[in-house]
């Protein structure tokens, strides 16, 4: 056997056990992620005559017409008292207006909705980490719950997770939404998205103060305890951070506190993008900061995507009958992935698993379009605000 072949055959038995690895270990861990529909239905909450929020929820929204209304609703309809602060940030368009409809209306018993408008960013901020830093200065309950506009809840929901909290003592809760899902080409990438996540992190190993790497943050759900909350210094801390809510959940893990991820299909819906390519454009803003703006290290994690992934299905047409098999075994673990997570997360049928090659061809093209549009621009545009590549990396911190 050449060398070439040798060196091949080798690459793709290291490329499956790796495979095999991360699927036995999902196969294993993921039913061991608490659930929070186990905890079966909720008992009816006492009514008193002026019920006193625990909770507030804080929900900034630049640009969100389409979707705050019938998220703010979703909050109003909760089953427990709740503090509502919902954050207009600069919005050029209804965002505003259908906030102040809202709050003016009659509010449910135990609801008090209270709108916030932003008209000016100050230097040396993001815009919703300012609009949340903002409403979080101005409430005193023990809970805050930081969502975004276009998240529906169940009425349940923040129930169900108030509970979850309070009995495992927890600090900080993660639920992760449902993504509703209209087109095609939103499956194949959606799929592909909750597969790969696991081929490079291990999100039953959050509630384990001893993986210091493996901790968690949502945009859709961050339920933290107040207290929590202010030690790390809140979103005045990191306050041109892109991934805010990454970065939250890493301090308040380094720092100590009992992080948790839950689970509950539907019990927060999130339409994230319309289509296959509207889902590449709500990466552009996100994957080069994931790596720090770092190119060696984001390089990096591109080629490896590209061997990881891309070597079984090239292997499929190699002369080597063993490298055939191991591709596909290797492909097979990818399905078995495909499987676990769309079981534990956002349901989708296995079959999409026959589009891993084209949602893999496009997570590959918005990593890349994500770093060439950051450098190119010297920045990032996000909502129609632009932040310089140089004042991001002035206030960089660590995400693990």
């Amino acid at each position: 056997m050449h060398w070439p072949l040798l060196i091949a055959t080798a690459l793709s038995s290291v490329i499956l056990a790796v495979w095999t690895q991360r699927a036995v270990a999902a196969q294993r861990n993921l039913p061991r992620i608490p659930n929070l529909l186990d905890q079966g239905d909720p008992q009816p909450v006492p009514r008193t005559l002026h019920p006193v929020p625990s909770l507030t929820v804080i929900v900034p929204a630049r640009n969100e017409a389409a979707a705050i209304e019938a998220s703010l609703r979703s909050l109003l309809a909760q089953t427990i008292p709740l503090e509502i602060l919902a954050v207009d940030d600069r919005s050029t368009d209804a965002t505003g207006d259908f906030m102040d409809r809202v709050a003016a209306e009659p509010q449910p018993d135990g609801k008090f909705l209270s709108v916030i408008h932003v008209d000016a960013l100050p230097a040396g901020w993001l815009g919703k980490n300012h609009a949340m830093a903002l409403a979080a200065r101005q409430t005193g309950t023990p809970w805050l719950l930081f969502t975004d506009g276009d998240i529906l809840f169940q009425p349940d929901t923040l129930e169900r997770a108030l509970r979850f909290a309070e009995q495992d003592s927890a600090d900080h809760v993660v639920l992760l939404p449902t993504l509703i899902l209209k087109t095609a080409g939103e499956k194949m990438m959606a799929a592909a998205f909750q597969s790969l996540t696991l081929l490079a992190w291990r999100p039953w190993k959050v509630a384990d103060p001893k993986a210091s790497k493996e901790s968690i943050g949502t945009g859709a759900f961050n339920f933290v305890r107040a207290e929590a909350y202010r030690a790390i210094g809140g979103f005045e801390a990191f306050p041109m951070e892109v991934l805010e809510d990454l970065r939250l959940g890493r301090e308040i893990k380094h720092r100590g506190f009992r992080q948790r991820m839950v689970l509950g299909r539907d019990l927060i819906r999130l339409h994230w993008a319309p289509g296959a390519f509207g889902m590449v454009n709500n990466l552009t803003k996100n994957i080069y900061a994931t790596f720090r703006f770092r190119f060696v290290l984001f390089f990096a994690a591109w080629l490896a995507l590209l061997v990881f992934c891309g070597v079984p299905l090239a292997g499929l047409f190699a002369p080597s009958a063993l490298i055939r098999i191991f591709s596909v075994l290797s492909l097979l673990m990818v399905a078995l992935l495909y499987q676990q997570a769309s079981r534990f997360y956002t349901r989708i049928n296995l079959v999409w698993v026959l589009a891993f090659p084209v949602a893999l061809g496009l997570v590959l093209y918005a990593m890349l379009r994500s770093m060439i549009l950051t450098l190119t621009q010297g920045g990032v545009v996000w909502r129609g605000t632009f932040y310089s590549l140089r004042d991001l990396r002035r206030n960089l911190g660590p995400l693990r």
